[in-house]
């Protein structure tokens, strides 16, 4: 029976992928709880020890051993179900640790069952579940579907571990990526950044770190069969893989692929970048409801705005306001020495209302106007033409 007991232990820890001692040591407290109903109160002092050698049980109460056959049948029964509670505890606590430690990797499962919104996927050794929130909107799932997600987050719960998964986080793309191109997964090529909108589109910087290996081409694949895979993984979400640069304005070019960018102004202080584009690329810059520019400051950290060069020209073009003011400007006489407020007035009544309507008039042309004499209009004539050479 002692050496039964031992194999059964072994088996289990084989299987289960618990623990020998900790297994045994769940037998020695199951047997202790069992002796002490066993025994009631005559005694207090009571223990159980297993030989790890020989499997041979011993019970000691109050320093003398008491024969196995004295605990009988309710023992033994109350034993067996200590024993199932302690393998069932010591098995969540190494699903627990297992999976804890794969927190952030991808994990391939079958779908389970619908429940509330969730999709409960069977991993194996246990469940997971992805939440309403964790799911790609545009994605479709059925029963028995195989289905790969991202360990998000593992919990302790009162029924054992609880396994979230998600398939709309960024960081599942960048481990299919991982799955799929050999030279990332030995760290040839570099995933810089990532930035998604799970069903639509996501955006990758990938960045080579041999001269010899073009990270772009590595990560597309020959006639695109490697990204294809992940496309296809992702029920077609759309994958633009942008090529990463320490130049901070050519990689904001190329996040904004496929338009075509015509200059790039930054603002280092704010991290703003005022790019400009021709009028026929501003929708493609865009993207569909701003997603392409979106995406790409996600990608880039930076905040991006984008002009057509019209608006541009438009902007930096004089505002009829300002035409305005500097043409009010250009008719003010009153810095023209000679011309005081009442004389001010006079010449605009006589439409000599401007420096260069001044400057262009004659000596008797001024005299005519009632209250300037001639060495006033003198005085006015040659202050105006004077202004308009420092002009």
């Amino acid at each position: 029976m002692n050496g039964e007991l031992l194999t059964v232990l072994d088996h289990l820890e084989r299987e289960k992928g618990i623990n020998r001692e900790i297994l045994i040591e769940a037998v020695e407290s199951a047997l202790l709880s069992a002796a002490r109903k066993t025994l009631g109160s005559k005694t207090e002092d009571v223990s159980v020890k297993i030989d790890r050698q020989t499997g041979e049980i011993k019970v000691h109460s109050d320093g003398k051993e008491v024969p196995s056959g004295d605990f009988g049948r309710i023992a033994a029964q109350t034993a067996k179900q200590i024993i199932i509670q302690k393998i069932r505890e010591a098995e969540r606590d190494v699903i627990f640790t297992d999976y804890q430690a794969r927190v952030g990797s991808a994990i391939t499962g079958t779908v389970y069952r619908f429940e509330k919104g969730n999709i409960i996927v069977d991993l194996g050794k246990t469940e997971g579940f992805i939440p309403k929130g964790e799911q790609s909107q545009k994605e479709n799932f059925r029963q028995g579907d195989r289905i790969k997600a991202l360990i998000l987050e593992v919990r302790k719960t009162g029924k054992g571990p609880q396994i979230v998964l998600s398939r709309s986080n960024p960081g599942l793309v960048k481990k299919l990526f991982e799955l799929e191109i050999p030279e990332i997964y030995e760290g040839i090529v570099e995933t810089k950044s990532i930035s998604r909108e799970a069903g639509d589109r996501t955006k990758i910087a990938v960045y080579s770190k041999d001269e010899k290996v073009d990270c772009v081409g590595a990560c597309v694949g020959m006639r695109g069969s490697r990204v294809k895979n992940i496309v296809k993984e992702l029920q077609g979400e759309k994958i633009d893989i942008v090529r990463w640069n320490n130049d901070i304005k050519e990689y904001i070019i190329a996040a904004l692929n496929p338009a075509k960018i015509s200059e790039v102004k930054l603002d280092k202080e704010t991290k703003k970048a005022l790019v400009t584009v021709d009028d026929d690329q501003l929708s493609l810059a865009i993207g569909k409801k701003g997603q392409n520019v979106r995406l790409a400051a996600k990608l880039t950290g930076w905040d991006i705005d984008i002009k057509p060069k019209a608006a541009l020209a438009e902007a930096a073009a004089p505002k009829p306001e300002e035409e305005k003011a500097a043409a009010k400007e250009e008719v003010d006489i009153s810095s023209v020495p000679g011309i005081g407020p009442k004389t001010k007035k006079l010449l605009e009544a006589a439409k000599l209302d401007t420096v260069e309507a001044i400057a262009s008039s004659s000596v008797e042309e001024i005299t005519k106007i009632k209250g300037i004499g001639e060495k006033t209009a003198e005085k006015i004539l040659k202050g105006a033409k004077e202004l308009l050479k420092k002009k």
